[in-house]
Parts: structure tokens; sequence; C-alpha cells
């Protein structure tokens, strides 16, 4: 599998380098954010390590240029990030980004990471394997568990591979009422190292992505997250 890592400062670039490909991995590297685009979109990686404070162009922006572009959309991104402060981690997933990592990292949690996310896309790629092979419906909204697709009265939305996955655990038991833990669980994975505030995000950024439809997520206080009762049998 072939990682692109992203950072400005040559001894960050060598200590992802050696560590990735002590792992297995095949690496490619970038020293800005314009590069990183290139080389995403000319070698396709499996993963993108992206600083967010790079020159020319920061990480943040380039991750929208990553994510509005359909060859590399799908592209999993883990930030890097030397801050730490949540308004950071906060932007990051809400442009797509499936996890950061904060500097200074330890080898093993940097592996851990990737492996977690590469393991997370990797299975919900597999549609027809492990998931259910079912279309949800309700009213305008549909999401196509098969073919990866969601639509809001007829028009495709984008979301990225957490936010599909999250829609689907809710529409798969509508009416349920699921503990934040539990979505970690189910739609991240047991090996995640996200956090319940993270569920919030996601949630929030994925209503605005389905508009009107972003309503049928409600929230139970101090609980979690449902979708509405279906009016009709999902099938």
């Amino acid at each position: 599998m072939k990682v692109l890592t992203v950072d400005d400062e040559p001894d960050i670039l060598n200590l992802l380098g050696y560590n990735l490909k002590k792992a297995g991995y095949e690496v490619i590297e970038a020293t800005d954010g314009r590069e990183a685009i290139e080389l995403a979109k000319e070698r396709l990686p499996d993963l993108i390590l992206l600083d967010i404070m790079l020159p020319n162009m920061e990480g943040t922006e380039a991750l929208k240029h990553l994510k509005r572009e359909p060859v590399t959309a799908d592209i999993p991104v883990i930030m890097l990030t030397a801050k730490g402060e949540e308004i950071d981690r906060v932007l990051g997933f809400e442009l797509g980004a499936e996890d950061y990592i904060t500097k200074p990292f330890s080898p093993r949690e940097l592996i851990l990471r990737v492996k977690a996310v590469l393991k997370r896309t990797g299975e919900s790629n597999l549609q027809g394997d492990k998931k259910s092979k079912e279309i949800f419906i309700y009213n305008e909204l549909s999401l196509d568990t098969l073919r990866h697709k969601v639509k809001v009265s007829g028009k495709s939305v984008e979301l990225t591979t957490t936010e599909f996955d999250l829609l689907r655990v809710l529409m798969a038991a509508p009416g349920r009422v699921f503990e934040r833990d539990s979505l970690l669980n189910k739609a991240w994975g047991d090996d995640s190292f996200v956090t319940e505030r993270t569920v919030d995000t996601h949630v929030r950024r994925l209503r605005v992505k389905l508009q009107g439809a972003g309503e049928y997520i409600e929230t139970v206080r101090g609980v979690g997250y449902r979708f509405a009762e279906s009016e009709e049998e999902s099938h």
C-alpha cells in the first residue's frame, strides 16, 4: 500500500518514511500542499499523512482541493498538527479528514493510526462481503450500500467514508438510540482512536451535507443519536 507523506520538515519526513517503510508501506513524499495535490492525482496513494502548517498552501487548503477532486476525494487523510487545539482538529474533520495526529507523536501510535484508518476504509469498500447488500430509503433520502452512494431528492451527496458508515449505521436501525461509544464501535471500529466529541463533529457535518434531510438524524440529549422512525420499511 502507498502512503503519501506531506511535511516541510525534513526530519519529520524522514521519521515518517522510516517507520512506514519498516511497517511495509511504500512511501511517497511531498513538501508543500500543491505538490501533494499533484502527487495524489498522479500516484493515487491509499492514504495521505498531511501536515497542517505548510508553505505556499496550508494543509487545510490542500485538503479542500483533495476532497473536491473526484479522483482523490475518497483517499483517506490523516492530519498532522503541532498545535493540538480543538479548533484545528474540528476543522480537519469538517473538511473530511479521517483522523489526526498531534506532534510530537510516537512511531507506534503513527503506525497504529495508519493501520486503523486503512482497515476501516478498506472494509467500507468491500460492501458486498461484510456489509448488508441493502438500499435504505427514507422520504427523499436514500443510501445504497453496494454502490456506496447517498442521494437527497435524486441528487448525489458526496460523503467521506466515515460519514457514509455513520449514516449507514443509523439508517439501518431507525428509531434505535445509539450512545456515542456505540457509534464509535460500529462506525469507526474497536481499534479507533477517535473520541465521543469526534462523533458530534461528524454528525454535525453530516447533517449539513444532507441539508433538509439532516433533520432525520435526531439528537437524544444526554445519550446519543438516532435516525427517525421509518415511515416505510427499509429494504
